[in-house]
């Protein structure tokens, strides 16, 4: 008595094609391209709670609380970001505010306009003139190990060469 029938749907025109356009698609939530090359991206305005793990490039611009892991590649604050998180990637560039611990096995760049305020463990630093930095900062024991037995230092002759005589200008 109340069965639904097949009548109800629309039913295709003999000589149509079947659509290869999903429904998302017809409501304009297709997802974007991501084209080759280009780091997956956060864009302003964005907020995110949560983690986020795995390897690659990652841009954040927007507003991120949580905890951020790659394994590989370079994670990049933008202009307009505010991160409140603990982070470990291999390189950091920031260029926007962040607030938390960071682990940067190689490199922390702070652009001009960046700002870390939280301890931060890396091998190697760069601040930029007008960027903002509260922090205590630790060198990895393998790094300093490193510097100690002079493998980040260039080679130094093991004796100054000795300096040319000047010569008397005048007969004695």
């Amino acid at each position: 008595m109340w069965r639904k029938t097949e009548d109800t749907k629309p039913k295709p025109s003999p000589g149509a094609s079947p659509s290869s356009v999903s429904p998302a698609q017809h409501l304009g939530t297709a997802t974007p391209q991501h084209s080759v090359g280009t780091p997956p991206a956060v864009s302003q305005g964005i907020k995110i709670k949560g983690e986020i793990s795995g390897h690659g490039d990652l841009f954040l611009d927007g507003e991120f609380e949580g905890k951020i892991c790659l394994a590989s590649g370079t994670f990049r604050v933008g202009p307009n970001a505010r991160v409140r998180a603990e982070i470990e990637a291999p390189e950091v560039i920031i260029r926007g505010e962040v607030i938390g611990t960071l682990k940067a096995c190689q490199r922390v760049h702070i652009g001009s306009t960046g700002k870390l305020t939280g301890d931060m463990e890396t091998r190697g630093i760069v601040i930029e003139d007008g960027a903002v930095l509260v922090s205590k900062v630790a060198v990895p024991q393998a790094a300093v190990a490193e510097v100690s037995a002079g493998i980040d230092r260039p080679a130094r002759p093991s004796s100054p060469e000795p300096l040319p005589r000047a010569k008397r200008a005048g007969a004695s």
